[in-house]
């Protein structure tokens, strides 16, 4: 008979004869990555925020009594990535002896080790990095890609690209960045919007539309820097250029904003990836308040909160475009039923050793089991804080 021990509200550790294996093992980088270019959005012209200059990422790698593997990471740009490296250093030894294949319970085990600092934000993006190794390690032990894993709908993904398109870049140089980016297979060009001067954002965009012709799909991203007003204006004066969607034209949690605006223009439009939790985006999909969502696995707390999310999003049909991190978001993206965007950023790919195959506007996902990807003697340099708990196999 099965034995249990109350370990948490809630939960139980089992330690029955389904339980094969234990988590022995765990250490956690946090790891800067420099940016070549110091990057603007509409926040830096607004006087926000300055210029982003570097992304710090928390990465996890994992290993069992049996030798199984597994590596995850959380990230945060500007500030954050201090924080969130204290908080798993504190919750770190939770993980020890556990069994990695249950990954919910173990989850709300590491929420509730840190429960007096919330559900959401800065404490669930560290424990996310936790839970994306530990996905990572259950497909890898299974011998699949995550995407087979969780039960893909397709082997690749529609994928647009964001990075050649800020702000801080003159209209000549984001033309050119998009002709490359198409020339390389990817499918749409997304661009920065939310100059203080509005005509400034439509001259970019008609040059672009007249750069790259009718057929490629353009996006736009306002980064929250619109009143209503102003979001109702430019709406209105967009739609001429037919785009797949406006993004975050209001402040992230102007739900009912977004859920008017949604409702007055043609073009779609898509927010949620500044949201910190579940919960948060459960508020846009009551309200309406987005026809694209854009859910972080990162920023929500991991694999096991964005299927909930997307289990949710499906319900209410709505569209899918993860933010950033396309190493972990390809294969969430593959497992979502309805025809998903995945952001195209290359910002990451020094951190690991093998690419993302990218053709015919669409990223495909490999044959290599688990996230299917190692970290790089570069991502090792770039190191800036280390801590290990157990020992390892």
């Amino acid at each position: 008979m099965a034995t249990t021990t109350n370990t948490t509200p809630g939960t139980f550790r089992t330690a029955g004869e389904a339980t094969l294996d234990r988590v022995a093992w765990l250490r956690l980088s946090s790891v800067t990555l420099p940016l070549a270019t110091p990057i603007s959005d509409a926040k830096v012209f607004t006087g926000r925020q300055r210029p982003m200059t570097e992304v710090a990422f928390l990465f996890v790698e994992i290993a069992t009594e049996q030798g199984h593997e597994g590596v995850g990471f959380s990230y945060s740009k500007r500030a954050g990535g201090p924080g969130q490296f204290a908080h798993a250093k504190e919750i770190a030894d939770q993980l020890i002896g556990e069994d990695p294949s249950d990954i919910g319970r173990i989850w709300t085990k590491l929420v509730w080790a840190g429960a007096s600092v919330g559900r959401s934000g800065l404490a669930t993006q560290a424990v996310a990095a936790f839970d994306i190794a530990l996905w990572d390690l259950k497909a890898k032990r299974a011998g699949l890609p995550l995407a087979k894993l969780l039960g893909a709908h397709r082997d690749s993904v529609r994928c647009y690209n964001t990075s050649g398109g800020f702000l801080h870049a003159p209209t000549e140089e984001v033309l050119d960045n998009a002709a490359a980016s198409l020339a390389n297979g990817i499918g749409g060009i997304k661009i920065k919007v939310g100059h203080p001067d509005g005509k400034y954002d439509l001259a970019r965009l008609t040059a672009l539309r007249e750069h790259v012709g009718d057929d490629v799909p353009l996006m736009v991203d306002a980064n929250q820097q619109w009143d209503r007003p102003t979001a109702q204006r430019m709406g209105r004066a967009l739609e001429e250029f037919g785009l797949v969607w406006i993004e975050e034209p209001l402040d992230a949690y102007d739900a009912k904003g977004h859920a008017a605006l949604a409702a007055s223009l043609d073009t779609p439009v898509a927010t949620g990836e500044m949201l910190a939790s579940v919960a948060e985006h459960v508020e846009l999909i009551r309200h309406d308040a987005a026809d694209v969502i854009q859910p972080d696995a990162p920023r929500i707390g991991g694999i096991t909160q964005f299927l909930k999310l997307a289990a949710l999003a499906e319900h209410h049909q709505l569209q899918l475009a993860p933010h950033f991190a396309m190493e972990i978001h390809l294969h969430l993206a593959a497992a979502y039923p309805i025809e998903p965007w995945v952001e195209h950023f290359d910002w990451l790919e020094p951190l690991f050793d093998e690419r993302i195959e990218i053709r015919d506007g669409r990223m495909h996902v490999s044959s290599r089991p688990g996230l299917g990807f190692t970290l790089s003697d570069q991502a090792r340099a770039w190191t800036v804080a280390e801590h290990e708990a157990g020992r390892r196999p």
